[in-house]
């Protein structure tokens, strides 16, 4: 999926050329696995949160790819760090004032 920024909205345009747009809740890294991981939500949906790992795209370094494809030790992590941050409102701050 290729994307476009909007605040903190992303447009992502599927395989088949369909846009959608979400809205970024928030952004982590994994240093271990050298990873980046965005949570988002569809606006008309706000209850399904969905997570992907992102990266540069090779051949157009302005394009991120969206891999919504991740192990189960990868979703277990981001579901810690979602009920984390849904716990603990002085993270929430700190991710706002970013």
């Amino acid at each position: 999926m290729d994307e476009v920024y909007v605040d903190d909205e992303i447009v992502l345009v599927d395989e088949e050329g369909v846009e959608h747009t979400v809205n970024i809740l928030f952004t982590y890294d994994n240093e271990d696995r050298g990873a980046q991981y965005v949570l988002f939500y569809d606006k008309n949906n706000p209850e399904e949160i969905i997570v992907a790992r992102y990266y540069e795209d090779e051949e157009n370094p302005d394009n991120l790819i969206y891999d919504l494809d991740l192990s189960d030790e990868e979703l277990d992590e981001a579901e810690e760090i979602l009920a984390t941050y849904q716990e603990d409102p002085s993270i929430q701050d700190l991710i706002d004032e970013e």
